[in-house]
């Protein structure tokens, strides 16, 4: 099976699809100060992606949701699955990293290319949150509501019926969701609202016909 990378960010040349970069993020690469970046799903635990320094983190105004349709990578154009993406309101507990300084460039477009691909359903914000050294600014990649993957705020119901039933070229999509869970009770993050989703979609998977 092709790597991540290659399957979901390359085109036919091989070469990488993502929107441009914009000017203030691009400008980063050659930033003198730290580089943070606010984690919440699969990017606290990528072994793939190096990281110089981690701490816990709790972003307020923002709530970890499974909100965005998934046509491939977690079900199909027939029948969708869900993702994870980063929405307003509430709160979200996950992980402040810090990007390697001496190969800041390469990370940061490595990064990019990761939650960007075009046309991106993220916005790269510079957002406050609480870690134990104190306030410190992260970039977090928050959805865009406007874009067309947006589900909205699914009833539980819903968002569950939608897992149960689809899977795509990495899996179905309730197994993301239970590994999600599963990788964020390993870094001691408790999401009950993720929980009690995987509660539902397990109830529905198994049963009676």
């Amino acid at each position: 099976m092709p790597d991540f990378f290659t399957r979901s960010f390359c085109g036919n040349d091989g070469s990488l699809v993502a929107d441009p970069m914009p000017a203030e993020i691009s400008a980063l690469r050659d930033s003198a100060e730290p580089v943070w970046i606010f984690a919440y799903g699969s990017l606290m635990w990528d072994a793939h992606f190096p990281r110089a320094e981690t701490e816990p983190a709790l972003l307020r105004g923002y709530h970890r949701s499974f909100c965005l349709y998934s046509y491939d990578y977690r079900g199909t154009r027939a029948r969708p699955g869900l993702t994870l993406g980063l929405d307003r309101g509430g709160a979200c507990r996950g992980v402040a990293l810090r990007l390697p300084h001496e190969t800041l460039a390469v990370q940061l477009d490595r990064l990019w290319a990761r939650e960007m691909t075009a046309p991106r359903v993220y916005d790269m914000r510079l957002v406050p949150v609480r870690t134990t050294s104190g306030t410190r600014k992260a970039f977090a990649f928050t959805v865009r509501r406007t874009h067309a993957d947006y589900a909205g705020r699914l009833s539980p119901e819903a968002a569950a019926g939608i897992i149960a039933g689809a899977a795509g070229w990495r899996g179905a999509c309730r197994d993301y969701l239970a590994d999600t869970v599963s990788h964020l009770a390993g870094l001691g993050i408790t999401d009950a609202s993720l929980q009690r989703l995987a509660q539902r979609v397990e109830a529905l998977v198994t049963a009676p016909a």
